[in-house]
């Protein structure tokens, strides 16, 4: 009687050594790829489903194994929709990934500098984003166009697949809504500026005038010294954007001449909306500029400027600066 119990306890400690061996194995079996693969997981996939997928690719030897863990853990078995980066590793890493809808993360990036059309014609090329998004589409209720320039922060946004454009335009919009809020309260008391939109109008000039971080107040603070005394802005960068898709990268005087709302060589102060969509740096650079005695600055050729006080002091610079690099180039 003894031996037969000993036999049954050897044979029970047998099934169970074996039992867990196997458990062991099928939670260290790797799956079968070399490199990452994106998989997309559509809505209404199971685990066994999903598992008979990857068997017939190869990727796992049976799937009886895995329904045998997927007892043991439920949490397997609940299968979310996406698309996932699935990395070399073992089989139950990537069921692990799939239930818990880690999934994979695309980023769009808002560029300092861009404008809107600029924004969404690499929105329109990005991947895996659904229902692209166009000038004049509606967006949030109106009509996307000049009204939303500069309104969007300069971030890298992530997203998952299939998300739509409006969606991550909306993150860009929510943020430089706050961000916009926060500089605001830091303005200058002095500053001649009546409106935080006022302030993103100015601060996306600011941005395209150079892209020396260190130069932004100085450059801010020329133009407020403009708006101080009633003088125009004269920047290249407005009538630019007012000249829009017909600019073919030459400004020529007839350009300067043209009334647009847009050619502050033409109009009194600050145009309409914001230019582009500026940065931090330039939003605080426009509520706080340097304080100086600058009317007038110059591109050097280097990306840098020189500024003056006075208008025979930047005549003097223009020659010195744009011959020089007319007899350079």
């Amino acid at each position: 009687m003894i031996k037969v119990i000993a036999s049954v306890l050897l044979l029970a400690l047998g099934v169970c050594s074996l039992g867990y061996y196997q458990l062991e194995k099928t939670m260290e079996a790797p799956l079968g790829i070399t490199q990452t693969q994106l998989v997309e997981v559509p809505n209404g996939t199971g685990f066994n489903k999903l598992c008979l997928q990857w068997q017939q690719k190869n990727w796992v030897q049976d799937c009886w194994r895995y329904q045998i863990l997927a007892k043991l853990d439920p949490s397997l078995t609940d299968i979310k929709a996406g698309l996932y980066d699935i990395q070399p590793g073992t089989v139950l890493e990537a069921f692990r990934k799939i239930s818990l809808g880690q999934e994979h993360e695309f980023t769009f990036t808002i560029i300092e500098g861009d404008n809107l059309r600029q924004v969404l014609a690499r929105l329109e090329q990005a991947e895996y984003v659904n229902k692209p998004i166009k000038w004049g589409d509606a967006f949030l209720g109106q009509p996307l166009d000049e009204q939303f320039e500069g309104k969007l922060f300069p971030d890298t946004y992530h997203y998952h697949a299939n998300e739509t454009a409006e969606q991550i335009l909306l993150r860009a919009y929510n943020k430089m809504d706050q961000v916009l809020a926060d500089v605001w309260q830091q303005r200058a008391q002095d500053t001649p500026l009546t409106s935080a939109y006022e302030a993103l109008i100015l601060a996306s000039i600011i941005e395209k005038e150079t892209g020396v971080a260190s130069e932004r107040p100085l450059i801010a603070s020329v133009f407020v010294n403009r708006l101080n005394k009633g003088m125009r802005l004269q920047t290249d960068p407005t009538v630019i954007y007012g000249i829009g898709e017909a600019f073919d990268g030459n400004i020529t005087r007839r350009h300067l001449r043209e009334v647009t709302p847009y050619n502050t060589y033409r109009i009194n102060g600050l145009p309409p909306t914001p230019i582009a969509m500026p940065s931090h740096k330039a939003l605080l650079a426009a509520v706080q500029p340097a304080q100086s005695d600058y009317y007038y600055f110059v591109a050097k050729g280097d990306g840098s400027h020189q500024f003056s006080k006075r208008l025979d002091e930047h005549n003097q610079a223009v020659r010195q600066y744009q011959l020089k690099s007319r007899n350079d180039s």
